[in-house]
């Protein structure tokens, strides 16, 4: 007995031998199952990302096996672990340096707000700084949330329109951030 689920095709138009949808939806697809991510990790959320990336888990079935540590040719950063205020300004040049379309995960409580650390320090969150899309909560989180996480992008990444990053919306959310829009 197979255990082959079959399910409906989605919106489009099909006939003998093709099948026709919107470029966006097929871009969506691809950029969802391809997505090269920069960790920054740097501290136990960082231990708990190996172990995502490990074979009990294993993040490359989600499309994402190739790490980039270069944000020339990421697409998602995963910030993991505490941000001291003096990587705030190298946390934004690697975000900046990262070419449209970008995103970006706050793994764990520390990248998020600041954690258990609220001293003079300590970044309280690097939404601060950054936008962040997607938020793993946790002290550190376990493999399974930030391979939720991970789905979580993914499923914004297929509906995101192609025009987003050109709306009036997406500039203006920037440009609080103090970020050049061309």
């Amino acid at each position: 007995m197979s255990n082959v689920k079959m399910v409906e095709a989605p919106a489009g138009i099909e006939g003998q031998g093709f099948f026709a949808t919107s470029l966006d939806k097929v871009i969506g697809l691809a950029r969802a199952n391809s997505m090269w991510p920069l960790p920054f990790a740097t501290s136990c959320c960082g231990i708990e990302f190996m172990a995502t990336m490990g074979s009990n888990y294993d993040l490359a079935r989600f499309g994402s096996e190739r790490m980039s540590f270069s944000p020339r040719q990421a697409d998602l950063l995963m910030v993991m672990g505490t941000i001291a205020k003096k990587m705030g300004p190298i946390l934004r040049q690697v975000y900046e340096q990262m070419a449209e379309p970008r995103w970006v995960i706050s793994v764990g409580a520390c990248a998020s707000s600041g954690g258990i650390f609220d001293t003079y320090s300590v970044l309280q969150g690097i939404d601060r700084i950054i936008p962040v899309d997607v938020y793993v909560p946790g002290c550190p989180p376990r493999p399974e949330q930030i391979l939720d996480g991970v789905m979580k992008i993914q499923e914004l990444v297929k509906n995101e329109s192609l025009r987003r990053r050109n709306q009036p919306e997406y500039k203006a959310l920037l440009k609080s951030y103090g970020i050049e829009v061309e």
